[in-house]
Parts: C-alpha cells; structure tokens; sequence
C-alpha cells in the first residue's frame, strides 16, 4: 500500500482563545515534516495557519500554499513557503487544495476550517474519493462536531457509515501516525490523484 506523501490541513487564520492550540499545530507541523510528508495549506502567514507553516519550514519540510488572489492582495499571504499557487476563488482553492494532497487534516479553526472539513467529507460520502480524515481534537475542540455527525446518522440524513469518514486524534503525535498508517489514493498514468 502506498502512504501518503502529502496531507492538505484545515485551520484557523486567528490563533484562537487558547495557547494550547498554537502549541498543538506547531508540534504538528515539526511532525509532519518529521515523518517527510508535505504541507498543503490555505496559504496564510496569520494565526495557527502561519503557525503551522513556519513550524513545518523549520523542521525542513515542503509546505505548499494555495491562497485566493483577493486574500493575497491584502498581504495576507506567507512569504518564505516552498511553494505558493495564487488562484481565483475560494471554491478553486479548495479544489487545488484536493487534488494536490493525499489525506486531510482539521485542526481547531473557524466557519472557514468547518467549511473545508465538512466539504472533504461530503465529498467522500459522494464517493468522489475515499481519502483519509484526521481530526486533532486538541482540548476537545471538535467535540461538538462529533456530537453533531451522530446527529445527523441518528436523524436519518446519514448511515452510520460517515462516522468512519473521520479518525479523532487527541495529540499531534497521534495525528501524524493517523496519517502515516493512511493509504494514497490511486494515480492515473500522468500522476495524477484519483
């Protein structure tokens, strides 16, 4: 089985209420490079995403951004990344964001983070992919989430089989194993993710 290569990771553009999750992300980011997977992020230099950056640069990996030209105007983007894709939209940046990682990742974020999470997951009970998700649930952050996607099988709007969508980690290290027990989706000819 091949293991991923690279993860795209949801989080916050603010550092949130708590130390703890800056902490986590950057522990997270010095993992993942650790482990020699590659970075794909939404491309900021703010909050927990910059964070995230700065701590996976650091430790020697590639980190890829992909920003929306109306966010980069504002300087928003991060300046020192491996890679930096300036794209039209936030529905382009998502898609990019897909297609060039292997898994996903949420971290503790805002309406943004919720929209990228639950948009990759949608997909993947459209069976557009069955790429892995972790979630690192720092302080329990996602709990409401969980307790929602219960919810939701409980109501009847989703078979029980999307709680299997998601692994819940509690600590960065378990999160970067999650990820490396992960398997790559399949590659067309041209190398492309399926």
């Amino acid at each position: 089985m091949p293991r991923i290569e690279s993860v795209t990771v949801f989080c916050g553009s603010s550092l949130g209420a708590s130390a703890r999750y800056e902490s986590a992300v950057r522990e997270f980011g010095a993992r993942l490079a650790e482990a020699g997977i590659r970075t794909v992020y939404g491309g900021g230099r703010s909050g927990l995403m910059g964070a995230l950056a700065d701590a996976a640069l650091a430790a020697g990996g590639e980190v890829v951004g992909i920003i929306p030209s109306f966010l980069h105007h504002r300087e928003v983007a991060h300046d020192g990344l491996t890679e930096m894709h300036v794209v039209s939209s936030m529905h382009e940046r998502k898609q990019l964001m897909f297609d060039l990682s292997d898994a996903a990742c949420a971290l503790p974020g805002g309406p943004g983070t919720l929209d990228e999470t639950i948009e990759f997951v949608t997909w993947r009970q459209l069976r557009l992919h069955d790429r892995a998700m972790v979630i690192l649930d720092t302080d329990g952050y996602w709990a409401g989430l969980r307790s929602l996607m219960g919810r939701i099988v409980d109501h009847g709007f989703a078979g029980p089989d999307v709680h299997d969508f998601f692994e819940y980690t509690a600590t960065p290290e378990e999160a970067v194993a999650a990820l490396s027990r992960a398997t790559a989706p399949a590659r067309r000819e041209d190398g492309a993710r399926l």
